[in-house]
This record gives structure tokens, C-alpha cells and sequence, in this order.
């Protein structure tokens, strides 16, 4: 079988253990004293007005209704407790709680469910971009100056907002990813309008340490584990931590037998350490550094609209074509298992913010946007068949999905 027979690493962050919580013997050990709830919210972004709309996934009732300047891109933070919604010409991120949190006893986890909240701090700047969480650490890249601002979580939850600036370069559409004491920051081309030629990496002080990795045209990154993949016009990027105090390493691997296209877009597997990226219009490519084979690329009948991983099945891709069919992909055997029509064709044809669906995976249900009918679709990620549909206000466009399951005392 090809790929992702290397993968064994396993991830014990939030997102798994609210998954997980319930599934030991250690927990059922103790089930006399507390009971065990499992709760998703989602939170969706109005194509056309400065708004959030969060919204309950086992009723559709309004969590919630959060106005901003405008459409925003949202950014869960990995813990589901915050969600950022980017306004980059309004040059303001607003942070979101999401009422949602778990907390870890070892052999179980427990549940916390309360109300949504737009919090009071807003990140400004002069055009804020790429949200990038990595080693307890959020990173926020300003395009429109090249600045980065870094912060933990807890200083929002908390009221206590206290970020630091680093100043590594010039202006450009660029991106930050913490890995323990060091960043990997994109390097700019000739001007602001350039494309990124490289990576390179950052101490705490800002300081540049070792070389520059070519990697034209720098777009894209996820996290699996604790490695990062980026993508490039050429191929990809991987950092991967070094032991001890050591920066990380950056290693190009080269996509030349791949045909036209590149990877711009990238997810990370949770339980297995893979990435799923695009590859050109009508294709995605699953990725495993260090593997024989480390890009197997799947093609797909139609033009791709969006793509997601469920985080509690890791082996599961989900992806949406222009034609409204949604497409099971087995990660491991790079094969799409079935096919399924869950809305109308939505052309990738105009602009490419024009309104058009958007997925997140809620427990069993795979959340579908369909802004036309301003509807969100909760299709059944086992058998494929729509459930039932929640109506949402306006054009509902982005979409975040948090929560899991946990004990409740």
C-alpha cells in the first residue's frame, strides 16, 4: 500500500483529546460521577457584511452574532477557545471566544460549554494577514508593513494583551510560523508586489540564523506534529525541529514529475503526520515527507472549490468540485471512496472572492456553506446524505467549526 506507512506520530492536543475523551477504559472507570457531553459550534462569515454568525450544530440556534468592519477570513485557534476573523483592509483581526473549551485529567477530558464572545482586543495593523499558530505561540504577519506580531492565546482569554513586534523585513504577502524559540518567515522579492522567493529563520531577537531556502513564490502552510510544510512554485518547503536549543531545519523537495501546477494550499493531518495540498485546479496531492513516494497526486473529475480534513477520522478527506459533488478521499490509499451531489455547480469561472461554498468537518457532519441558498448543509460524513440544513442570515460564506466531546461534573 502506498503512502503514509511511515506515519506513527500521534498528537495529543485539545482538538484530539476532546475527540478522544470518552473513548478509555480509564474514563469509563469513572463514569459513576460525571456525565459525558459532546457539543459543535459553528462560526460563519457573511460574504457581503461585517459579520459572524455562530450558530449550534445539533439545532441550528444562534450562538451568537458578532459585527465587524467586514468579510472576514477565520483562523480557529488550536485550542477551538478563540476564533480570528481577518479583516485585512480594515487592518483588524477580531478575536472571538468561543465558549467552547476542554481541559485534561489524564485518562479523560472534560468538557466546558459556555456562551460566544466578541472579545474587546483588536489586533490592528496596517493590512493583517496569515494567522499561524505553532509551540503554544500565534503569529500574526502584516502584509502591509511586513511586521509580525506574536502572542499566546492566554493573553486574550485573559484580558491581558501584552504581544511582541518583530520587524524582519519589508512589506509583502508573506506569512510567520513559530516552531519553539525560532520562526520560519517568508523572504520578499524585489518589491511589495514580487513574489516571496524564499524562507528563512528567525530567532527570538529576530535575527536571521543560517541561509535563505529558495522557495519561489512562498504561499500556503500547515502543521502536522510539530513538522511545517509551505508551499512553493517548485514544490515544498519542510521544517522540521531540530533536538535541544538548534534552530529548525528547512529541507526543498521538488514536485518536477508532477505535471502543470503547484501547491499554494495546504492542510495537516492530526493522528497521522501527512499534509493534503492542491495541486492546479482539478487535482490535490497527499504529501509525506521522508516517505519513498512523497507526493501522490489525485485527480479529480472536476475543478476543485474546497477541500478538509476531518480532524477524529484521520485518514479522511473531504472535498467539494464546481460541479456540487462532494468527494470522499482516502489518504492512505489515495482514492476517492465515493461521491456524493450536495449542492448546484458553483463555476470556479470570475473572481476568485466570489461567493462559493466552504467546508468544516462537526463531529460526523461535514458543515457545507451554500451561499446561494443561505443555507449551511450538514451532510453525514459516513453515508454521504444530507441530514438536515441550517438557514442562516445573509450570505454565509467562511466557516469554523469547534467543540468535540468531553465529561461533564
Amino acid at each position: 500500500m502506498n503512502g503514509l506507512t511511515s506515519v506513527t506520530k500521534l498528537l495529543f492536543g485539545a482538538t484530539a483529546l476532546g475527540a478522544l475523551a470518552m473513548g478509555s477504559a480509564a474514563a469509563q472507570d469513572h463514569a459513576h460521577d460525571r456525565g459525558a457531553e459532546t457539543h459543535y459550534r459553528l462560526f460563519i462569515g457573511d460574504h457581503v457584511d461585517g459579520v459572524v454568525r455562530a450558530v449550534e450544530v445539533e439545532d441550528g440556534s444562534s450562538a451568537g452574532e458578532f459585527a465587524i468592519e467586514q468579510t472576514p477570513a477565520l483562523y480557529p485557534s488550536a485550542s477551538g477557545r478563540t476564533i480570528f476573523a481577518v479583516q485585512g483592509d480594515a487592518g483588524k483581526v477580531a478575536v472571538i471566544a468561543t465558549g467552547i473549551s476542554f481541559e485534561d485529567h489524564g485518562d479523560h477530558g472534560d468538557i466546558d460549554v459556555g456562551d460566544a464572545r466578541l472579545l474587546p482586543t483588536t489586533i490592528e495593523g496596517v493590512k493583517p494577514a496569515h494567522v499561524i499558530e505553532g509551540s503554544g505561540t500565534i503569529a500574526v504577519f502584516d502584509d502591509g508593513s511586513g511586521n509580525i506580531t506574536l502572542f499566546p492565546e492566554s493573553q486574550l482569554l485573559d484580558g491581558k494583551f501584552q504581544p511582541r513586534t518583530l520587524t524582519p523585513g519589508a512589506a509583502h504577502h508573506g506569512l510567520a510560523a513559530p516552531m519553539g524559540d525560532f520562526l520560519v518567515v517568508s523572504v520578499p522579492g524585489a518589491d511589495p508586489e514580487a513574489p516571496r522567493v524564499g524562507l528563512m529563520v528567525l530567532d527570538a531577537e529576530g535575527e536571521r540564523v543560517g541561509e535563505i531556502v529558495a522557495c519561489p513564490g512562498v504561499h500556503g502552510q500547515a502543521q502536522s506534529a510539530r513538522v511545517f510544510a509551505f508551499g512553493c512554485k517548485d514544490g515544498i518547503v519542510v521544517a522540521t525541529p531540530s533536538r535541544g536549543s538548534a534552530a529548525p531545519t528547512l529541507e526543498h523537495i521538488a514536485t518536477a514529475d508532477l505535471g502543470e501546477g503547484n501547491v499554494s494550499t495546504l492542510k495537516g493531518g492530526t493522528a497521522m503526520q501527512f499534509f493534503l495540498g492542491n495541486y492546479g485546479p482539478s487535482a490535490v496531492v497527499v504529501i509525506e515527507p521522508g516517505a519513498d513516494e512523497v507526493f501522490r497526486k489525485i485527480d479529480l473529475p472536476t475543478r476543485r472549490v474546497d477541500f478538509a480534513l476531518d480532524p477524529a477520522k484521520p485518514r479522511d478527506a473531504y472535498i467539494l468540485t464546481e460541479d456540487g459533488q462532494l468527494h470522499h478521499l482516502d489518504v492512505v490509499s489515495g482514492t476517492i471512496e465515493k461521491s456524493a451531489r450536495v449542492t448546484e455547480p458553483y463555476s470556479m469561472d470570475g473572481h476568485w472572492r466570489d461567493p462559493r461554498p466552504r467546508l468544516a468537518v462537526a463531529g460526523d457532519h461535514i458543515a457545507i456553506t451554500d451561499p446561494r441558498e443561505g443555507l449551511v448543509r450538514l451532510v453525514s460524513s459516513d453515508n454521504f446524505e444530507e441530514e438536515r440544513t441550517i438557514a442562516v442570515e445573509g450570505v454565509p460564506y467562511t466557516i469554523v467549526a469547534v467543540g468535540g466531546s468531553g465529561a461533564t461534573h
